[in-house]
């Protein structure tokens, strides 16, 4: 497995409240978007983790769990637990901004069934 690089985003980047929705199909990001600012109502939350990571979910589990971010082969970015990135657990940052980011699951079967979330960032902007 490789080794983790340097991350191309700050992990603090994700901190904040987050609305969030997924969508399987390319033609369905737009729409998944305005859905994901539509959740902000009942925003998800991403706090710091206790050793520098992120707390949030991962497949299956309804108990938070740090994650962190790890630089992977070809300049990608891996979203998950200590470790090699890429892991079968691992999601994949496929874009990020201040005010929003897309993950897919790394694992083919799980991205089946959870498909590519959205998070779009609640409230005011982030400077």
């Amino acid at each position: 497995m490789p080794r983790a690089t340097p991350a191309a985003y700050p992990v603090d980047r994700l901190i904040g409240k987050w609305g969030v929705a997924s969508y399987r199909q390319d033609k369905d990001k737009a729409r998944t978007e305005a859905q994901a600012r539509a959740q902000c109502k009942l925003p998800y939350v991403i706090s710091k983790g206790p050793t520098d990571g992120v707390m949030m979910h991962v497949a299956d589990d309804p108990t938070p769990h740090e994650l962190t971010l790890k630089g992977g082969p070809g300049g990608r970015t891996y979203l998950g637990f200590e470790g090699p990135p890429g892991d079968e657990q691992d999601r994949e940052i496929l874009s990020m901004s201040d005010n929003m980011f897309v993950t897919r699951f790394v694992s083919p079967e799980t991205n089946t069934r959870y498909g590519t979330f959205i998070y779009v960032r609640c409230g005011t902007a982030r400077s």
